[in-house]
C-alpha cells in the first residue's frame, strides 16, 4: 500500500515538473538567447574597436613619417584617416596634428577649427586644454580681446593643467588690446605662482620690466615665439588616457 502512495506521489511530482517546464522553458530559452546575443554583440564590438585602433595607430604613424619628410599634405591626409577612426586618444591627437600642419601652412583659421574639434573629442583634461590653449595662441594676433578672454580665462583657473601658460597668453592679449596696466597684473601674479614653470616666471618678470619702462610694444610677438608647444606623443600603443606633461610642455602639434 505504501508503495502505491509513493508511486502516486512521484507521478504527481512528475506531472508538476512537466507543467512547470512547459510554462517556463520558453522564457528560459529566450533569456539564454538574449544573453548569447549580448555576448556576441560585445565580442563583435570589441573586435571592431581593436581593428579600428590598429588602423588608427598605423595611419597616425604614417602621418608622423610624412611630417618628418616635410610632406605636409600627405601628413594631413594620414592624420585625418587616424581621426576618422574615432578611437579615444587617437582622434584628439590626430586632430591636433592636423591643426599643427595647417599652422605650418599659415592657414590659422582652419587650424583653430581643428584645435577646437580636438578639444571636444576627448575628456582628458591635458589633451583638451592643450588644444584649447593652442587654439587661443593661433588667434592671439588677430582675434578681438573679448574673444580671446572668453577662450583663455577659464583656462587660468588653478585647477586647469596649463593655467600659468593661459594667464601668460591672457596678459599678451591685454597688451595687444592696449591694456598694459591690466596685463601688468597678470604678469605680477605669474611671478608669485609657485607652480608656474621657471621660463614662464622669467618671461613674466621681463614683461613687468618692459611695461613699467613703457617699451613693451614688441613684447607679445617675442613671448608668443617663446610659447611654442611641442608635438603630442609620437604613437601611443593603445588609445591613451593622455600624456601628462608639465605646464611648460602641453601636448599639441608643433607650430
Amino acid at each position: 500500500m505504501v508503495d502505491i502512495f509513493e508511486e502516486v506521489d512521484e507521478q504527481l511530482r512528475s506531472d508538476r515538473l512537466a507543467v512547470l517546464a512547459r510554462r517556463y522553458l520558453p522564457w528560459i530559452g529566450g533569456m539564454l538567447a538574449i544573453a548569447l546575443a549580448v555576448a556576441l554583440a560585445v565580442w563583435g564590438y570589441s573586435a571592431y574597436q581593436e581593428k579600428n585602433t590598429e588602423a588608427a595607430s598605423q595611419a597616425y604613424a604614417d602621418g608622423l613619417d610624412r611630417l618628418g619628410q616635410g610632406d605636409f599634405d600627405a601628413a594631413y591626409v594620414k592624420f585625418g584617416q587616424a581621426a576618422d577612426k574615432a578611437t579615444p586618444g587617437y582622434q584628439a591627437l590626430a586632430l591636433i596634428q592636423q591643426a599643427g600642419v595647417r599652422m605650418d601652412q599659415k592657414r590659422a583659421p582652419e587650424a583653430v577649427v581643428l584645435f577646437d574639434k580636438a578639444a571636444a573629442a576627448t575628456s582628458n583634461p591635458v589633451i583638451a586644454d592643450s588644444a584649447r590653449l593652442k587654439s587661443a595662441f593661433a588667434l592671439l594676433d588677430t582675434a578681438p580681446y573679448d574673444q580671446l578672454e572668453a577662450r583663455l580665462k577659464p583656462l587660468t583657473d588653478s585647477t586647469r593643467p596649463f593655467h600659468a601658460l593661459a594667464r601668460e597668453a591672457l596678459g599678451m592679449a591685454k597688451l595687444n588690446a592696449g591694456r598694459p596696466k591690466d596685463a601688468l597684473s597678470d604678469f605680477q601674479v605669474l611671478t608669485l605662482m609657485a607652480d608656474a614653470p621657471q621660463d614662464v616666471r622669467e618671461r613674466a618678470q621681463a614683461a613687468i620690466t618692459l611695461i613699467k619702462a613703457g617699451t613693451a610694444t614688441g613684447l607679445p610677438a617675442t613671448v608668443k615665439a617663446a610659447m611654442v608647444l611641442p608635438p603630442p606623443p609620437p604613437q601611443p600603443a593603445a588609445p591613451p588616457a593622455g600624456a601628462a606633461p608639465d605646464q611648460s610642455t602641453p601636448a599639441g602639434a608643433a607650430q
